[in-house]
């Protein structure tokens, strides 16, 4: 049998006898057998398309909060309150929350995307904080805060198995 010119062939041991299981990468990163294809990078998969995802709903995040607390500042009755609540904080206070909240959200959202190791960290914190806070908004608009509650559920979540390292994305500082 001639040996093709894009095979591996592993050298044969010493000992006639034994039996070698075959590697499951070779040299050039392909499985045995495979032309071109390139294996898919460990601990990808899900975790980083959540990572990703995470980032992109923590961007938009951020610009509707920007956009909801210009609203909530512009004018008093675009959120009427549904009931009493024990947590009152006056619109214009809601305003100025959302605005930066959201400003530094967005960033954080980027910074995600563009793999910065200090965003999963920040996008985490930022997540809570926002759980925390649409729990506190929610006689103002309370489908839209259990809505965004989940939603930071979801990016705690993504944020928190998502390991940069392990997938060989090298993220930056």
């Amino acid at each position: 049998m001639t040996q093709q010119p894009h095979s591996t062939q592993q050298p044969h041991s010493p000992s006639a006898g034994a039996h070698e299981t075959p590697p499951v990468w070779n040299d050039s990163g392909q499985a045995p057998g495979t032309r071109g294809s390139i294996p898919p990078p460990p601990g990808g998969g899900l975790a980083m398309g959540g990572a990703v995802f995470a980032g992109v709903l923590m961007l938009m995040n951020g610009v509707i909060a920007i956009l909801q607390g210009i609203s909530a500042l512009a004018k008093d009755d675009v959120y009427t309150r549904v009931g009493s609540y024990v947590y009152s904080i006056n619109l214009t206070g809601w305003g100025v929350i959302l605005i930066c909240l959201g400003a530094v959200g967005a960033i954080t959202g980027w910074g995600i995307l563009r793999g910065m190791s200090w965003a999963r960290v920040c996008g985490i914190v930022l997540a809570s904080l926002s759980a925390i806070l649409q729990f506190m908004f929610l006689p103002y608009a309370p489908v839209w805060s259990v809505i965004m509650i989940a939603v930071d559920v979801f990016v705690i979540w993504a944020l928190a198995v998502y390991t940069p390292e392990r997938a060989g994305t090298g993220a930056r500082q």
